[in-house]
C-alpha cells in the first residue's frame, strides 16, 4: 500500500523519519519553515544513546550512518556525580558496546543535522511555514502556508517542535507549561592548554554536579580534536563560538529554580548571562568557575525549561505526532533527542509495514504514548531534583551516592 506522506517539521525527529520512509521507497515531504539549512542552527552537544543509535542505524542509508560515526565527537561514557567542591560521590562506568548502533555517541546538533539532511535536497521544501490545515472530503489532508501555498498529503506528521501547530490544531488540549527552571549553558573550549586548567574528571565524561540546594550544573565534553569533516558534514560556514562544529568544548549548563536568577535574565546577553552565572557560583571550586570563565559570551545562551502536559489517549487519525510536538520534555535526563529518533524509527516502520495508515498510526501511537508520557514524567522528576530546593533531601541524595561508590552492589541496583 502506498500513500504519499508530509512531515511537518524538519527537525532531528522529523528528517530522521523522512530518512526511514526514503530509504523504505515510499513518497515523503517534509515542510521546514526555515529558508536554508543554516537558519536557526543549535549550537550545543547532543547525547545519542542506545535507542537513538540504533534509530539512526536503522533509518539512514548505510553511507550516512558511516558519517555519523565519523563525525562524533569523543568525551568517554562513565558518568560522575560530584559535589561543588569537586569531591568524587560516584562514577556509573558504563563499556562500550560492540555495535556502535548500540553505544552513546556525542555529536554536535549542527552535524547531525547535516548528517539526517543528506539525500533529502528534493524532500524538503524550505521556507514552508506551516499554518493549518483541513480534511478534504476524499478523506485527504490539504495543507496551508504562510506563503499562500498549499499541499495535499494522505498521512500528515507533526515533527514541529514543542510549539507545534499542527498540535494546537489537532489536540488543543494538549499544553506545554513551563517548569519555572531556567538554564544557562555555555562552552568551554578544549585545547592542551585548556585541559590543564581543570580537573582530568571534567574533561573525562559528563558530570552532575550538585551543590546543596537550588541549583545544578550539568557538563561533559565533546571533543572532536582529529575528526575531519565527511563531504561537507561536521563543518560550517557560521561564524562565532556557539555555532562552531569544529573545535572541542566541555557543555556546562547551570539551572536554578524560580528566584535564583534576576527578574531580567531574558533580556541578558551572553557576557551578561555568563557574569550572572560566575557569581552565583562563586563558592565553588575553582575549575568549576574556570569552566564558566574561559567561555566565549557568544557560546552562552539561556534555556528555559518547560515540558509537555501527558494528556488521556485520543483517537487516531491520519494525522499523527512525533517528538516534542507530542511530548516534549525536560533536558535534565538527556533523552529528548532519543525519544524523537525512537519515535521516528517506530513510526517508520509502522508505515512502511503494510498496513493500513489508520490501523499504522494508531499501533505507533499505542507505543509512542506508553514510552513518550513516561519520558515526560521521567525528565520532569529529574529536572526538579537537578535545582533541588530541600537542603534535607539533597544532603541525603549525597549520602546515597556516597554509599553506593563503597558498595558497588548497591550502585548495581540503583542504576540498573
Amino acid at each position: 500500500m502506498t500513500y504519499d506522506i508530509a512531515i511537518i517539521g524538519g527537525g532531528i525527529g522529523g528528517l530522521c523519519l523522512a530518512q526511514g520512509l526514503r530509504r523504505a521507497g515510499r513518497t515523503v515531504t517534509v515542510y521546514e519553515r526555515d529558508r536554508t539549512p543554516a537558519d536557526r542552527l543549535q549550537g550545543y552537544r547532543v547525547h545519542i544513546d542506545p535507542q537513538g543509535a540504533r534509530a539512526l542505524h536503522d533509518c539512514l542509508p548505510p553511507r550516512l550512518w558511516r558519517a555519523f560515526l565519523d563525525t562524533t565527537g569523543r568525551g568517554g561514557q562513565d558518568f560522575g556525580f560530584l559535589t561543588e567542591r569537586l569531591e568524587l560521590l560516584t562514577l556509573l562506568e558504563t563499556r562500550p558496546a560492540a555495535d556502535p548502533a548500540d553505544d552513546h555517541h556525542s555529536v554536535s546538533r549542527i552535524t547531525l543535522r547535516q548528517v539526517l539532511l543528506s539525500g533529502l535536497e528534493d524532500t524538503v521544501r524550505f521556507g514552508s511555514t506551516f499554518e493549518r490545515y483541513e480534511r478534504r472530503p476524499d478523506g485527504r489532508t490539504e495543507l496551508f502556508f504562510a506563503d499562500g501555498s498549499s499541499a495535499t498529503a494522505d498521512v500528515v506528521v507533526a515533527a514541529d517542535g514543542g510549539n507545534s501547530r499542527v498540535r494546537r490544531q489537532y489536540l488543543p488540549h494538549a499544553e506545554r507549561v513551563d517548569t519555572g527552571i531556567t538554564t544557562v549553558a555555555g562552552k568551554f573550549p578544549l585545547t592542551a592548554e585548556t585541559r590543564r586548567l581543570v580537573s582530568p574528571r571534567l574533561t573525562a565524561g559528563p558530570n552532575s554536579v550538585i551543590p546543596p540546594a537550588g541549583m545544578g550544573m550539568f557538563c561533559a565534553p565533546h571533543d572532536v580534536d582529529g575528526r575531519t569533516p565527511v563531504a561537507g558534514i561536521g563543518v560550517t560556514e557560521q561564524a562565532g563560538a556557539l555555532m562552531d562544529n569544529t573545535a572541542g568544548y566541555v557543555l556546562w549548563a547551570v539551572g536554578a529554580a524560580e528566584g535564583r536568577f534576576p527578574s531580567d535574565v531574558s533580556d541578558m546577553t551572553g557576557e551578561q548571562l555568563k557574569a550572572t552565572v560566575a557569581r552565583m557560583i562563586r563558592s565553588w571550586h575553582p575549575d568549576l568557575r574556570e569552566l564558566v570563565a574561559r567561555s566565549d559570551p557568544e557560546s552562552v545562551s539561556l534555556l528555559p525549561i518547560r515540558t509537555s502536559v501527558p494528556i488521556e489517549p485520543w483517537q487516531p487519525t491520519a494525522v499523527t505526532l512525533i517528538g516534542d510536538a507530542i511530548h516534549s520534555m525536560t533536558p535534565m535526563r538527556g533523552i529528548g533527542a532519543n525519544i524523537a529518533l525512537r519515535d521516528a524509527r517506530l513510526l517508520s516502520g509502522a508505515l512502511t509495514s503494510g498496513l493500513d495508515p489508520i490501523t499504522a498510526i494508531s499501533r505507533y501511537e499505542a507505543e509512542m504514548r506508553r514510552y513518550g508520557f513516561a519520558a515526560v514524567r521521567d525528565s520532569l522528576q529529574a529536572a526538579h531534583q537537578f535545582v533541588g530546593g530541600n537542603r534535607l533531601a539533597r544532603t541525603g541524595f549525597k549520602t546515597f551516592l556516597r554509599a553506593t561508590r563503597r558498595f558497588p552492589s548497591l550502585k548495581a541496583r540503583a542504576f540498573a
